[in-house]
């Protein structure tokens, strides 16, 4: 669990749309109609912030990020 709300935030400037976000966590993130992503969930539930950081990960652009997350080697267990 952690202490403060985390969001995936989206940088539309930077997104080039390859999909690899939504697609590594179609339980957070869908595509909007040009192919960007769109959070669905927010703030991200702690049941998924594993999911949350591998987006991000995924993302070549680095167009996404988690806004309040510490990282993942500071979370605290469950």
């Amino acid at each position: 669990m952690t202490d403060s709300p985390v969001h995936l935030v989206v940088d539309r400037a930077a997104c080039a749309g390859h999909g690899l976000c939504y697609g590594t966590a179609p339980e957070l993130l869908e595509s909007d109609d040009v192919g960007n992503p769109v959070v669905l969930d927010d703030p991200v539930p702690d049941s998924h912030l594993d999911a949350a950081h591998r987006a991000a990960a995924a993302c070549p652009e680095r167009a996404l990020t988690l806004s309040g997350a510490p990282p993942l080697s500071e979370e605290k267990p469950l």
